[in-house]
């Protein structure tokens, strides 16, 4: 069974533009148009929430700017049970194919709540810049200061309105994390810290402990057989036509879907492979057995192995892209039960 976005997660009704920007030149039906004068339309099928909590999920959750300039903000989600413990630290980005999605979206609210609880983790969900009004380095470079803000609090001596964290986050235990779009930038986060030296030691005495990668939204100009065959219905999370789109808005003007970012494992690319000799973090792979992605993410799977990276991957049967986010089957909630317990399991095994 695909996963499929749930009409219930929304509360508005989508709507047509009644002042039209002249033509749409890309569309991904009930998500977002981009119009001829470049104008962006994000249409609401998912409700965005404040970061409040009932008292019984046991976590308290806030938002805190990280950069004002460029916007950049974050949700974290602390259980309460443990804050007389110092936690690992879960770096979350949320997906949405670049383009579309927030930190603030009530599904990711209530699967990070659950998550941070029942990990025992803290966990800072990232809102990142989107394209097409911000191209791809631009969420990378969002998830690199964020690190940068991360290591400010962890050698901060002031105190402050985020003493806090410094309280109860064990920031010699942290993991890089996302879904879809948001996996593609964890990995490139953590490509970038391990093609440069430097940038491991500027972030000090921040330490990564692993990269947990939930249907990393990859692609390439060669179709894969999941992306062929694998039918996927009306509301699928993720379609072939909208990860093309996805890519087309997201890429720099002139780039393929071979472009490293998008395909790390494209001809003459050597990213992956310098990657995994300069900063060898175990890597998560959670890959779903009906997404259209599934093939992409075994091939990742294989070629981080083949560069003697310890990767571990776990196949979730019957269910499709973002199950865990937009889908409330009954083998939606079981699977993602799994998941979670996957996830607890290496971190736990890490800190």
């Amino acid at each position: 069974m695909a996963a499929t976005i749930d009409p219930s997660l929304s509360g508005l009704e989508m709507h047509k533009n009644l002042n039209p920007q002249g033509a749409v030149i890309d569309e991904i039906e009930g998500l977002i148009r981009v119009y001829k004068d470049g104008h962006v339309e994000r249409l609401p099928i998912v409700p965005c929430v404040t970061c409040a909590l009932a008292p019984d999920m046991g976590v308290t959750s806030r938002d805190i700017a990280i950069d004002k300039f460029t916007n950049i903000w974050a949700r974290f989600y602390v259980p309460i049970l443990c804050q007389s413990t110092k936690l690992p630290l879960l770096v979350y980005f949320h997906g949405g194919g670049f383009c579309v999605g927030s930190a603030a979206w009530s599904c990711y609210h209530e699967f990070l709540a659950t998550l941070a609880k029942k990990a025992g983790c803290i966990i800072m969900s990232v809102n990142y810049r989107l394209a097409p009004e911000n191209p791809l380095p631009a969420a990378y470079e969002d998830g690199f200061t964020s690190l940068m803000w991360l290591k400010q609090q962890a050698t901060s001596s002031c105190g402050g309105s985020v003493d806090w964290l410094s309280r109860q986050c064990n920031f010699s235990s942290i993991f890089l994390a996302g879904d879809s779009a948001g996996a593609n930038i964890a990995h490139n986060v953590a490509l970038r810290l391990g093609n440069s030296n430097n940038k491991v030691a500027t972030l000090k005495p921040l330490t990564f402990k692993g990269t947990i990668l939930i249907q990393p939204f990859f692609g390439g100009e060669a179709r894969t057989d999941s992306e062929k065959y694998l039918a996927q219905p009306p509301r699928s999370a993720l379609s072939l036509a909208a990860s093309d789109t996805y890519w087309q808005l997201a890429l720099p003007r002139g780039s393929n879907r071979d472009h490293p970012w998008s395909n790390p494992m494209s001809k003459g690319s050597t990213e992956l492979e310098q990657y995994c000799r300069l900063l060898p973090l175990p890597t998560l792979v959670c890959i779903s057995e009906m997404d259209i992605l599934k093939d992409r993410n075994l091939e990742f799977c294989s070629a981080l192995g083949r560069a003697d990276k310890r990767v571990e991957h776990v196949m979730y049967k019957g269910v499709g892209h973002a199950f865990q986010i937009f889908s409330k089957s009954q083998l939606s909630l079981t699977r993602t039960h799994e998941m979670v317990v996957h996830i607890k399991a290496f971190i736990t095994t890490r800190s």
